[in-house]
């Protein structure tokens, strides 16, 4: 009877001391798997990203420059099954990706995606018109122009990813934390079950768990080369490889964004210099000169003022959306250079809503429709021009902004008319003509790209002789929208 009772009293202690035992792995197999599953999809929408983004900015100009040189036949030309690659990519991304910032700037890539199909269609059609080679390369430009940026918006998102993937660690780390604890009070009860199950837990369990505790603070601290010993836990095995391929990934995939990130701030830099002119700065400098040694020294100050707030606001830190009170700003400053420059022959007025001035906005889209009005319609007209900026709510309902330009100079030809709206809508045939308008070009390019439907772009009126009014139209935004864009 007694050695019966002692055979029941170990065998329930054994299986208590099992199904304890079993907690902590089952527990940690089912977050294993949960975060090999996270991990796993990060890597590879990041390693799709990377891929479908190398694609889009050097496969596909690299491909239709062959055709355009005469290397290859445009049957023989592989840029459709490019164009499909990119959209399989995008499509999987979408399906995939639950993550509400991720999810908007796909769209910002997909619409992208859309343009640069269609460009690339517009390319062939005209190659097999017979369209010359300037035109071929005009056209050529364009679309280097859309895969560059499908590129920042790939990497925006692949950094974004990276974020999600440290949060993931983050999690990670508070489950070995609870693990941890969890861990502690089956050893307490193993200890009063059994000296024997204490030693053989704590031995079996309690050092991996320790491990991996301690490489996830290294990597949340920043350490990325710390790595982990493989257990030889069949329950933690998987854990603390992927723990380890994980830390890897993201040393590897960060170092390509740094690399990605420098490259990124040369365009940006590029893209500035095409905002600010030369004849801008040179005129600028010479006004600034010419000024100090007539000694007018008030109106120095002021222009050097204007100017240096006027690239400012032109970097604004890599910044792709500002107030539009910055944007106003920036006008100021830009009309403060012109008015000192020109202060025989222009006049202006800025009337805006005050209560509109902390909204958001794509930074850079008024700026050159002002430089057009003065350039193109007041410096053509005979005596004082007149120049209006008007920023007010768009009708009663309050959800959108309505931006206008208005001048009194040189105005519009009807046919001349035709031709600019044509050229904003498709670009034109000869580069020479779309110089004259390439500012308005890129703003009304811009905008589609940056509010999509939302906005119809920008609308010309005009009238030969009498002056222009240029406005466009955009959804109001109090945060800066999921679109791939810098936040300020």
């Amino acid at each position: 009877m007694k050695n019966k009772s002692l055979r029941r009293t170990l065998l329930i202690t054994y299986i208590s001391l099992l199904f304890i035992t079993l907690i902590p792995s089952v527990y940690s197999v089912v977050v294993s798997q949960i975060h090999t599953k996270q991990y796993t999809q990060i890597i590879s929408n990041v390693s799709t990203a990377n891929r479908i983004s190398s694609i889009a900015k050097n496969d596909i100009p690299a491909e239709l420059w062959n055709i355009i040189c005469g290397k290859k036949e445009i049957a023989d030309g592989s840029q459709n099954e490019m164009l499909d690659e990119i959209s399989s990519g995008l499509s999987q991304m979408l399906l995939t990706n639950k993550n509400a910032e991720n999810y908007g700037k796909l769209q910002v890539a997909y619409r992208a995606r859309t343009t640069l199909r269609r460009n690339v269609y517009m390319l062939i059609s005209q190659m097999e018109q017979g369209s010359s080679v300037t035109q071929n390369e005009a056209t050529l430009d364009e679309i280097r122009t859309i895969t560059s940026l499908f590129s920042d918006i790939m990497q925006d998102f692949i950094v974004t990813e990276i974020e999600s993937a440290y949060i993931t660690n983050q999690s990670l780390r508070n489950t070995s934390i609870i693990l941890t604890v969890i861990q502690i009070i089956i050893t307490f009860l193993a200890i009063i079950i059994s000296i024997n199950s204490f030693i053989t837990v704590s031995a079996a369990i309690q050092k991996p768990i320790s491990d991996m505790e301690n490489l996830s603070t290294k990597v949340a601290h920043g350490d990325l080369t710390a790595r982990i010993d493989i257990p030889h836990v069949n329950e933690l095995d998987t854990l603390a490889g992927n723990l380890n391929v994980m830390a890897s990934q993201i040393d590897l995939l960060i170092k390509k964004n740094m690399e990605e990130q420098k490259n990124f701030q040369k365009a940006e830099m590029k893209a500035l210099q095409a905002q600010i002119t030369p004849h801008f700065l040179y005129n600028t400098f010479d006004t600034i000169v010419w000024l100090a040694e007539e000694e007018h020294t008030e109106e120095v100050v002021r222009i050097t003022k204007a100017f240096s707030d006027f690239l400012r606001i032109s970097l604004s830190r890599g910044h792709e959306w500002i107030t539009i009170s910055q944007e106003l700003d920036h006008i100021k400053n830009y009309l403060t250079i012109q008015k000192i420059r020109y202060a025989d022959i222009l006049n202006y007025t800025i009337d805006a809503d005050e209560s509109l001035m902390e909204y958001k906005i794509i930074k850079l889209v008024l700026q050159p429709l002002v430089e057009n009005a003065i350039y193109h319609g007041i410096k053509n007209k005979r005596g004082r021009g007149v120049l209006k900026v008007s920023i007010h709510y768009a009708d009663e309902s309050k959800q959108a902004i309505t931006f206008t330009v208005e001048d009194n100079g040189a105005g519009f030809t009807e046919e001349r008319l035709g031709q600019v709206r044509n050229e904003l809508r498709t670009g034109a045939e000869d580069s020479e003509k779309l110089s004259s308008v390439y500012g308005l070009y890129n703003v009304n390019k811009k905008l589609k790209l940056y509010y999509g439907e939302q906005t119809e772009g920008i609308i010309i009126e005009s009238t030969v002789g009498k002056g222009s009014k240029i406005s466009f139209t955009i959804p109001i935004f109090i945060d800066v929208p999921y679109t791939g864009g810098s936040n300020v």
